[in-house]
């Protein structure tokens, strides 16, 4: 076998030489690399190298990017890694000059679930200064394993690694033992550490999960067994404890550590008020509630999973200014049926979806029920929108938008992409992100389309250019494109004598701003403007997930039943976006101070989501000639 000059990152054991193994040494460096022998012997497993075409060595830098590595297990391939040359500033003694340093690192191109994990670990470091390729390949594993492996899958495997104990004879000596222990103490704060960063990056997905509390539980009794062995590990007890607290009752009640382990047993254990139970959880989660007023338009309103219909209706009667003893709540089922709610029922099922269709109605109306018909006066409502300032409308928008992005986790984009829990409350505030998008824009048209005099609709149209230019301003373009696609849909374009009374600085700054969302070049306009933009920001959700999914579509999640990490790198790469535009350096937040009237009015969006409906206004604004 040849042996890479790389290779000693893969895995760190101490040297040892299997009976009968044979390798090809070629300097002084490759005597380290005797270390892996006994290791694959036991497997059976042997490492085949891949060179590129050309001269075996040169100075070319891109020369090592095509040096692969392959390890088999078996005669099957279970891991391929690729190396790297990265050139870092070293400080030279002599004249304190920096000079440049080519060090060759590893990374995963491929392979199974568990090859990539045992990597990683091997891979890992604990020092914070030496962690930059290390933390990457962590942070792409965390953000994208859902694609290749359970959450169960994995809860078990990091538990066996850290249990994981190293064979020997009897005839060790006494070296070798304490150079196990040191090795063992090694592995088990590297999997501490990822456990850790695996629950800082994903623990609101996994507070619920059944498989991590039973996992959790074992770790922590698992980390306090192994404190009288190796009292080192004390200092990794806090951060287990801060990541996932354990409630006294799965703690206290079923183990009754001995020993040291007593004392930071309570200090594991979770105080009455630390941790909210699973119902109040769910409650608390946010979703966008459609009341239909009509049977083609409705007002959406961002609720509480756990609302009840007494609540719906006194923001409705509130909104509408109807007296709340007039209305009832029905809900319309998907096969036709009517239900009438009762005050206090629940809107919302376990699976975050509404009971039916949900309709505003009329109780003196008696077994009809039918909804709120009288259009003239939803048409006299849009007047209100005039007397709002554009800056304060903007602001409102922006907020809104901003306190769901901020809530939404990488991970998100990742189950989205690959459905594989379509019914699960995984993609909340993404989907929430994205509802908001298409209602912003039907809001956008129903506005214009309701507004019945000329006049006042070329008012309406110069307000809403000047609240998509001060979108961008706030650096919000989901609402800046979604108020510019309303005004280009064929309903509102179409008022040919509408946009004719529009002043020529107005028309200008809609053509800039149209400029921006021009689709050409694979958006590149809105990329460049976007990349300027200081976060935080919030970008316009479907072009993020459009180019996941191109990278989805257009490669292989596995190669030869392989992992194809290099996917998933570019995948996690991508959703990364997310972070660096929620937070800025500082920390600061988008959000800013907007009045209560305009809030109150966008809080409750009055929108027609019919398009025939939507067509029809627009004829009988401006017919045919």
């Amino acid at each position: 076998m040849s042996w890479d000059c790389g290779l000693k990152y893969v895995f760190s054991v101490p040297p040892a030489l299997q009976p009968g193994s044979m390798c090809i040494l070629h300097d002084k460096e490759d005597l380290s690399r005797l270390e892996m022998v006994q290791r694959l012997a036991k497997d059976g497993c042997r490492f085949l190298q891949n060179h590129s075409k050309g001269p075996e060595r040169t100075s070319e830098p891109h020369s090592d990017e095509a040096v692969r590595v392959c390890l088999r297990e078996r005669g099957h391939d279970v891991l391929v890694l690729q190396r790297i040359s990265s050139q870092q500033p070293a400080l030279s003694a002599s004249d304190s000059s920096t000079d440049s340093v080519v060090s060759d690192r590893y990374v995963v191109v491929s392979g199974t679930p568990e090859k990539i994990l045992e990597h990683l670990l091997n891979d890992l470091t604990l020092d914070k200064d030496q962690g930059a390729e290390s933390d990457t390949l962590l942070d792409d594993f965390l953000l994208t394993y859902p694609v290749f492996m359970s959450t169960s899958d994995l809860c078990q495997a990091l538990l066996g690694h850290y249990c994981t104990k190293r064979q020997r004879g009897k005839e060790d000596r006494k070296e070798d033992r304490k150079e196990d222990r040191k090795e063992a103490l090694e592995r088990k704060r590297k999997v501490l550490h990822l456990v850790s960063q695996w629950m800082s990056l994903c623990g609101d997905f996994l507070r619920e999960d059944e498989h991590v509390k039973l996992f959790m539980k074992t770790l922590c009794r698992y980390v306090l067994d192994d404190l009288y062995e190796h009292p080192s590990l004390e200092k990794d007890v806090g951060d287990l404890q801060k990541v996932y607290m354990l409630h006294r009752r799965h703690t206290m009640d079923e183990y009754s550590p001995q020993r040291k382990s007593r004392a930071l047993f309570h200090q594991l254990s979770l105080k009455e008020n630390g941790l909210q139970p699973r119902g109040a959880l769910r409650d608390a989660k946010e979703v966008l509630c459609h009341m239909y007023i009509s049977m083609d338009s409705f007002l959406s309103m961002r609720v509480q999973v756990g609302v009840v219909a007494q609540e719906l209706l006194q923001a409705v009667a509130d909104r509408m200014e109807v007296p709340l003893g007039e209305l009832v709540l029905v809900a319309v089922t998907y096969n036709g049926g009517r239900l009438l709610l009762q005050p206090q029922d629940r809107v919302f099922s376990e699976a975050l979806r509404p009971v039916g269709r949900l309709h505003v109605c009329r109780k003196d109306l008696g077994e009809v029920l039918n909804p709120f018909t009288d259009n003239s006066e939803l048409q006299q409502r849009t007047a209100r929108m005039l007397s709002l300032n554009t800056w304060d409308v903007a602001v409102a928008l922006t907020n809104f938008d901003w306190s769901i992005f901020d809530s939404i986790h990488e991970q998100e984009l990742v189950y989205f992409t690959f459905s594989r829990h379509s019914s699960s409350s995984h993609t909340v505030a993404l989907e929430l992100l994205l509802q908001r998008c298409n209602e912003v824009q039907l809001w956008v048209m129903t506005e214009v389309l309701l507004c019945p005099t000329l006049c006042k609709r070329v008012q309406l149209i110069k307000k809403f250019i000047k609240i998509a230019a001060h979108c961008k301003a706030q650096r919000n373009l989901n609402c800046f494109f979604a108020i510019i696609m309303g005004l280009n849909t064929a309903a509102v374009s179409r008022l040919s004598q509408t946009w004719e009374k529009i002043p020529g600085k107005f028309k200008k700054l809609f053509s800039e701003l149209e400029t921006v969302t021009d689709p050409s070049l694979n958006h590149k306009a809105y990329r460049d403007s976007f990349r300027k933009m200081k976060a935080p920001k919030i970008p316009f959700p479907p072009l993020l997930l459009k180019d996941i999914t191109f990278i989805h579509e257009g490669n292989k999640t596995f190669h030869d039943n392989l992992v194809n990490f290099e996917k998933l790198h570019m995948i996690a790469d991508t959703v990364r976006l997310i972070r660096q535009c929620q937070k800025d350096h500082m920390g600061n937040s988008i959000s800013q101070k907007s009045s209560s009237e305009v809030r109150s009015y966008i809080d409750y969006l009055h929108i027609i989501d019919n398009q025939q409906t939507l067509f029809e206004l627009s004829h009988r604004l401006e017919p045919r000639a």
